[in-house]
């Protein structure tokens, strides 16, 4: 199978599934991925990514192959953006 084949047949179900086995090293149901499999799984991830990933985070592949990677304090701003919409409840009040 061709990149263009494997591209092809990848759902976004498949991706999520690819990146929960790179990043825990078992798949979702709990078999342990070997480390050839985990290789595959990554470059799989990776290949998906360079066509897919319009909002690169940091480290990752984004859309048109290219590496993105944010700087500390891109992160920071990024997260405390995204904590304005947390609401947060004290149970002390």
């Amino acid at each position: 199978m061709n990149s263009e084949q494997l591209l092809s047949a990848m759902t976004p179900d498949v991706y999520e599934r690819l990146t929960y086995a790179v990043e825990t090293g078992k798949w979702p149901e709990g078999t342990v991925l070997s480390q050839e499999q985990r290789d595959s799984c990554m470059q799989a991830v990776m290949l998906y990514q360079s066509k897919h990933n319009v909002d690169a985070q940091h480290m990752t592949v984004a859309a048109g192959g290219d590496i993105s990677f944010k700087s500390k304090s891109e992160l920071k701003k990024q997260f405390h953006a995204e904590q304005q919409d947390i609401v947060r409840v004290n149970p002390n009040d």
